[in-house]
């Protein structure tokens, strides 16, 4: 549950710098969502793999 909290605080971390990006065209926030999008993709992965290593065990 550890991670998937981390990834609820990522998206909101996020959200003024898509924000900025979407309605300001700050081109630097556009790079910074980039970022964090790549982060939450890895730890998505991470907690499929974390799920499915428990489910297994079951």
């Amino acid at each position: 549950m550890k991670k998937f909290n981390e990834v609820k605080e990522l998206v909101a971390s996020l959200e003024a710098d898509a924000d900025k990006f979407y309605n300001k065209a700050n081109s630097a926030a556009g790079t910074r969502v980039r970022k964090g999008m790549q982060d939450l993709k890895n730890l998505a992965q991470a907690i499929r793999l974390e799920v499915q290593d428990t489910k297994n065990k079951a």
